[in-house]
């Protein structure tokens, strides 16, 4: 029996974009695998959307919770920063379910620096607390450091600058998470196949 064109338009919304991450790269979730079973669903599918991106959603929320574990532990701010968020706003009812997996930036506003590497260009050193700290030169002891707008110049005066700045690598714990995509598949279609035997779709009770 032909697919309807809910269904059609259903699987092709879930292949374009399922899941995007909040300030750092839209993750693409082919479900393609998922356009037989869509097709004459339409009362189902309704119901299942939601969840059913939910499931691929959750699998890569604890790859990359795994991701940044393997980092090894400094204040934890980064851990704690993970989640994963519905998001209504581009959602439709009924035709596309989007969840965001990402770092709150205000929890850990270094965590940009970790996924994309940086530029170090000040000497640091480990404090007493355990904080990591750029060098301050001599003199500068006890004066107001240079604010966020501040100019390179200035915060070169006060901070200690290195010989020649360093590439600092990036440890891409969010875009390594690429690696449970077809993990993240394969939980979809258990969502959606343990849903439909509920509702007593393809033989079920």
């Amino acid at each position: 029996m032909a697919r309807s064109k809910y269904a059609r338009r259903a699987a092709d919304e879930w292949r374009r974009k399922a899941l995007q991450g909040n300030k750092t790269f839209g993750i693409a979730v082919d479900l393609g695998g998922l356009d037989d079973l869509l097709a004459d669903m339409q009362g189902e599918v309704d119901e299942a959307i939601r969840p059913v991106a939910q499931a691929a959603a959750q699998v890569l929320y604890e790859r990359v919770k795994i991701n940044v574990r393997a980092l090894g532990r400094s204040t934890g701010n980064l851990d704690r920063s993970i989640y994963q968020a519905y998001s209504p706003e581009k959602s439709v009812d009924g035709q596309r379910a989007e969840y965001h997996v990402s770092w709150n930036h205000r929890t850990a506003p270094h965590g940009h620096l970790v996924e994309w590497g940086y530029l170090q260009r000040y000497r640091y050193y480990r404090g007493n607390d355990g904080r990591v700290r750029p060098m301050v030169r001599p003199g500068m002891d006890g004066k107001r450091p240079p604010g966020r707008k501040a100019s390179q110049a200035q915060k070169d005066a006060y901070y200690v600058t290195l010989p020649t700045p360093i590439q600092v690598p990036g440890k891409a714990f969010i875009r390594s998470a690429e690696s449970s995509l077809a993990e993240a598949q394969k939980a979809a279609e258990a969502e959606l196949w343990r849903r439909l035997f509920e509702q007593g779709a393809y033989g079920g009770a």
